[in-house]
């Protein structure tokens, strides 16, 4: 192995972990959730914040980057990352954690601003850099939600921050052994112009990406009740379908790509929004459309934006697609907030009635119904209460009505729970449909 592999392996991984890190901590946020005492749009903001600092830096890098040497910049980016990452694993409350995220938003724009021009020359060609750059990106961001859940599993959440800093250091030997060109500046007013498309449909896309990496993720730990170890499984149905995809993307012409990809998102999400309760085999066949949907349009949308190369056209497309998953957030989060409080309202309704209906006497009934209502009651908003301990007190080991009640009680209320992410996940299929608008308009430029 050359040293120049080294080193472009080095800034690969580096690129993949800044990409993963706009979801990677999401199956840690029901720990995070429970840890720091928050709130669903609190451990959101642990999301939020890295995405949105991320943007704004790289969209204001846009205007300079090409005044800087990559190298350099490549190389804070790494120091930056690397610090915040362990400041991040440091916290001890969810404001410090979000301010350290936030710093790492910065580290991840400069990063990625100096990632591609180092990795044209690495990579042999300014074609293969991008080739490489962007497959290190989508699988990094197709991939974090289950690296953050074997993590979470194997330590804690902190784990995944202790992991982060390393690979964010490898930057670093790309950065010494980079030796990239002068940047050409002849054009790029021009080619904005006709990238300006294929950015606004990966903006799109990152939006509709929320529903796969950000609520499925919520939905199959803190609803279905899986550790974060078995929700990583579950949701590594992603990663996998991208890879498979890859192979048929590149044989495709690029608006067939696009426009199929972003239909079989649309699609996963729609059967994301029409979930069985813990019906695990349909989520994961969900999951995988949503995958396969991602290594069919971002690859394409991708190499149409960066076109001949060039850290501009890079530095942009990362703030365009950070800026449409920040946007999407800001909807969903409050979005499905709302409607798992009016969620708890139908649980509780739900939960009356089976008790009301089960075959078990009525001086169980009542004071189990009471048990069950203060149990809802004092529930934080939007999770699901701890029910079994209740049953638990009420019989439920020894007698099989009573157990019988509680199996159909706790149906009733994972079934509320489940469509009150409906709205939301119908939102982000809509927005990986909307997609289809630049693409199918501009398609002639994209097979260019």
């Amino acid at each position: 192995m050359t040293a120049r592999t080294v080193f472009l392996a080095g800034v690969a991984a580096a690129v993949a972990i800044a990409f993963a890190d706009s979801s990677i901590v999401v199956l840690a946020l029901p720990e995070l959730y429970g840890r720091f005492d928050t709130s669903i749009e609190g451990v959101a903001w642990v999301i939020t914040s890295y995405n949105l600092v991320l943007a704004v830096v790289a969209l204001a890098l846009v205007f300079v980057v090409h005044r800087v040497r990559a190298g350099p910049l490549l190389a804070a980016g790494a120091v930056v990352f690397l610090g915040s990452s362990i400041a991040c694993a440091s916290s001890n409350s969810i404001g410090v954690l979000i301010a350290a995220r936030s710093v790492q938003g910065l580290g991840g724009a400069l990063l990625l601003a100096g990632s591609l021009p180092v990795l044209e020359p690495l990579a042999g060609s300014t074609a293969r850099g991008i080739a490489v750059w962007t497959m290190a990106g989508t699988l990094g961001a197709a991939l974090g939600p289950a690296l953050g859940g074997v993590l979470t599993q194997a330590f804690d959440w902190r784990a995944i921050f202790v992991f982060q800093a390393p690979v964010a250091g490898l930057a670093l030997l790309g950065a010494v052994g980079s030796h990239e060109p002068a940047m050409l500046e002849e054009g790029w007013t021009a080619r904005l112009g006709r990238s300006m498309p294929a950015n606004l449909g990966l903006a799109l896309l990152s939006g509709a990406l929320v529903g796969a990496l950000f609520l499925g993720v919520i939905l199959v730990i803190d609803v279905f009740g899986l550790t974060p170890l078995q929700g990583a499984a579950v949701v590594s149905a992603i990663p996998i379908a991208t890879l498979l995809a890859g192979p048929i993307a590149s044989s495709l012409p690029v608006p067939l790509a696009v426009c199929s990809g972003a239909g079989l998102l649309a699609g996963g999400l729609i059967g994301l929004a029409f979930l069985p309760s813990s019906a695990l085999g349909y989520a994961i066949a969900s999951f995988a459309l949503c995958g396969f949907g991602l290594g069919l349009s971002v690859p394409g949308l991708t190499h149409a934006v960066l076109g001949t190369g060039g850290g501009r056209e890079g530095t942009l497309t990362v703030g365009v697609r950070h800026l449409g998953l920040v946007l999407a957030l800001a909807v969903v989060a409050p979005l499905l907030t709302g409607d798992l409080f009016a969620a708890e309202d139908v649980a509780r309704l739900n939960g009356t009635s089976v008790v009301i209906d089960g075959r078990i006497p009525a001086t169980t009934k009542v004071p189990l119904a009471l048990d069950i209502r203060d149990t809802i009651d004092s529930a934080p908003r939007g999770e699901i209460p701890d029910l079994a301990s209740v049953f638990d007190e009420h019989g439920a080991r020894e007698d099989p009505e009573v157990r019988a009640v509680q199996d159909d009680l706790m149906a009733a209320v994972e079934a509320a729970v489940t469509r009150a992410f409906r709205s939301s996940f119908l939102f982000c299929a809509v927005l990986a449909l909307l997609a289809l608008v630049p693409v199918l308009a501009f398609r002639g430029r994209l097979a260019a």
